[in-house]
Order: structure tokens, then sequence, then C-alpha cells
């Protein structure tokens, strides 16, 4: 059943969001994000401190479009107020595993006994830093922070051994300070 279709989204204080042309551009105390949320079937409009969604005679594909794109703007108001953080731990059972940042080179040393170590280049916008056995990934666009941890987590992934068993490598604890269980 076809329908009409609003949602508003409240924009925080200290928050500017401006759009132009389907891109949407935020704007916070850490910094700025722009991101392209555009359907030729929903109309999206800056009015005052609102931002409002508007389908006519929207199909469910619509409405989730809408609320997808709601889950879009809180992820880029928070991080352009507090920031996005995903905490990985280094667990080593018999070779001491040693990681470091060396400009924008992630470095794995000593994994399992290799002699040659593993490299990840950290994207622009993000900062990783070690602090003892913790990995600490952090930026403002939360799509480059958790990428760049799962490539961490990815890169000392082992094909082909049970992870019940062979326990070594760096995973994942921590996203936007909520502990994975």
């Amino acid at each position: 059943m076809k329908q009409e279709l609003k949602e508003e989204f409240e924009i925080p204080e200290g928050i500017t969001i401006q759009l132009d042309k389907g891109f949407f551009v935020v704007k916070g105390s850490k910094g700025e994000l722009q991101k392209k949320l555009h359907n030729p079937r929903i109309i999206s409009r800056v009015m005052g401190k609102k931002i409002v969604f508007e389908a006519k005679k929207a199909t469910q594909r619509e409405k989730k479009l809408i609320k997808a794109y709601l889950a879009h703007l809180k992820n880029l108001v928070k991080g352009v107020s507090e920031g996005h953080s995903y905490k990985l731990k280094i667990c080593s059972g018999h070779f001491p595993v040693s990681a470091n940042v060396k400009g924008n080179l992630f470095e794995i040393k000593n994994f399992i006994g290799e002699t040659v170590p593993r490299t990840l280049e950290i994207p622009q916008g993000v900062n990783v830093k070690v602090e003892g056995p913790f990995v600490i990934v952090e930026g403002i666009d939360k799509e480059l922070s958790s990428r760049t941890a799962a490539l961490i987590e990815k890169l000392t992934r082992r094909p082909g051994f049970d992870k019940r068993i062979f326990q070594d490598g760096i995973f994942l604890i921590e996203k936007d300070g909520k502990p994975i269980k």
C-alpha cells in the first residue's frame, strides 16, 4: 500500500548541516564530513534546525531508504561531535608479537615467528595508536574507522587453522566504547 511518508531529524547544538544536490555536508567541533544521500523519489530538505525527508506514494523501498538515511546522518553527526573509536587486543601464545605505527603504516612483527613483518597502510583521517597489548583506531568517519579496524584484524588471519586452538592474532574487543560479547 502506497502512502505519504515524512520523517524529521533534529540537528543538535553545535552542528551545522548543509544540503547541496544530494550531498549532505556536516560540520562539527572535530571536523567536516560529507555524504551523498540521494534518491529521485525522496525529497530532502533542511528546514531551520530540522532535516525533513518526504516521499509521496512511498513504497516499502522508500521507507527503508529514509530509515537508512537517518542512520547515516546520526553516524555523521556523532563522528563530527564525538568521533568513533575501536579497540583491538593483541593476543600471542608462544611468539611475542610487537605492533607499531610508522607514519601511515601499521606494522606487526614476529607474528607466529614470521621474519617478514605484516604491514597495512592507514587511510588519511584515521588515527591508530598502540598502547601495550591494545590497538586503538579513532576517526570521525565511521566507515573509514571501522574498515581500518577490520583490516587490522584481517591482517593476522590464518586460514585453515582452527580459531579455537590457534588463538594468536589481533581481535576487536570494543566498538565505540561498547564491548563485544
